[in-house]
């Protein structure tokens, strides 16, 4: 197995009984001290940077806009800041939101350069953008789905065709697409896809044979769509490997499994409750996903990100991994097994968690989890060396 450390970058200082509905789109960004956010990229790097040195895989960034739970518009640059200050691990974007974006073949750039900037380190994670980024960009989301797809494509045929071209799709129209620099990695950097579990992307990342993460779904949920995926790749004509299944999700250890509950229960109410939380309408806009995929979706988020719910409720349900050293890896060994998955992406520093706890959180997982996990769903690419 893989491990990636997993930071949103959360911005910790939203009052507990804040007036606003929401920290999204609306909240406003008079509440953002720049002082106070030198200090803590400065922190949020020093984590992941922490994570090379104590031997993870890879280390993972993310794209939101206007909102405290997550302070990366731009992954990109936190990318290039880690290509700078790492020599070995995988730097995870996950990931840039293709469908936002005017001009896809500026995505396709910035990837190329990071790829050569960090000697061919770099996943790129492509995806839609969740439902408030579509009110930040005043977009449609009834087109996320045909914007993500012609994004896809114009940025893949970038990277692969060595000939100068013109691509002339619906949304996106070029007369010269000639990206230089051109990645390292060939044909491309592996493609991942995080997604919360609709149909139609479970299907499109099989046939594409990219590596697919679920996030924030309960342990149900995780075991359903995992196999969904691995039906879908046998529809598809190949057996899934476990590569190709990644599962991202908050983690904390302690000395004992109630002391583990007690640290971890504001971290984790303030991050799924202060800052994810928001109205329906704005998590799900009209047409952001299709009558096919509503109920699913809906049924996998069981109210998160739209009601609160107790640190209690998220570890019953399985939304986090919460205990001992001891605990969290019989569970994660149960669920490898259950569940076939060869990448882990353990969010170790979240919501208010201070400095302090979030580094020793990072070095008890290094070293009374990862050593015994390491040989569970080893696929032949990892065992190359390929992520």
């Amino acid at each position: 197995m893989k491990f990636l450390l997993q930071h949103l970058m959360t911005w910790p200082y939203v009052p507990e009984n804040s007036s606003y509905p929401q920290a999204w789109v609306t909240y406003p960004h008079s509440n953002y001290d720049p002082k106070l956010g030198e200090e803590l990229y400065e922190t949020y790097l020093n984590q992941l940077v922490h994570a090379e040195e104590v031997g993870f895989d890879g280390v993972c960034v993310n794209e939101h806009h206007q909102t405290a739970y997550g302070t990366m518009p731009s992954p990109n640059i936190m990318a290039a800041m880690l290509a700078a200050r790492t020599k070995r691990v995988k730097i995870a974007i996950l990931g840039n939101a293709i469908p936002l974006r005017n001009n896809p073949q500026r995505i396709a750039e910035e990837l190329a350069m990071l790829d050569v900037l960090s000697h061919g380190r770099i996943i790129s994670g492509f995806v839609r953008g969740i439902g408030p980024e579509y009110h930040s960009f005043s977009l449609d989301p009834t087109q996320s789905r045909s914007r993500f797809h012609e994004a896809h494509d114009l940025i893949i045929r970038a990277w692969t065709e060595p000939e100068p071209f013109e691509f002339y799709g619906k949304h996106y129209k070029l007369r010269y697409v000639n990206p230089w620099p051109r990645p390292v990695q060939e044909p491309h950097p592996p493609i991942w896809i995080p997604s919360q579990g609709s149909v139609e992307t479970i299907d499109w990342v099989a046939e594409h044979h990219y590596t697919y993460l679920q996030t924030y779904s309960s342990i149900g949920s995780v075991r359903r769509v995992f196999n969904e995926f691995k039906e879908a790749a046998e529809r598809h004509g190949y057996q899934a490997s476990p590569n190709q299944l990644g599962w991202a999700l908050p983690i904390y250890l302690a000395d004992t499994d109630e002391k583990a509950r007690q640290e971890a229960k504001r971290p984790l109410e303030y991050l799924f409750n202060d800052v994810f939380k928001m109205p329906p309408s704005v998590f799900f806009p009209p047409g952001y996903l299709t009558p096919q995929s509503m109920a699913r979706v809906l049924a996998n988020k069981k109210g998160m990100g739209t009601s609160r719910l107790t640190a209690e409720d998220l570890i019953e349900k399985g939304y986090v991994l919460v205990g001992t050293p001891e605990t969290v890896r019989g569970k994660l060994e149960e669920y490898q097994q259950d569940f076939g998955f060869g990448n882990l992406l353990p969010m170790l520093s979240f919501g208010t968690m201070n400095n302090a706890a979030a580094m020793e959180n990072i070095d008890r997982f290094a070293a009374e989890v990862m050593p015994y996990l390491r040989p569970l769903g080893e696929s032949k690419e990892q065992e190359q060396g390929v992520l």
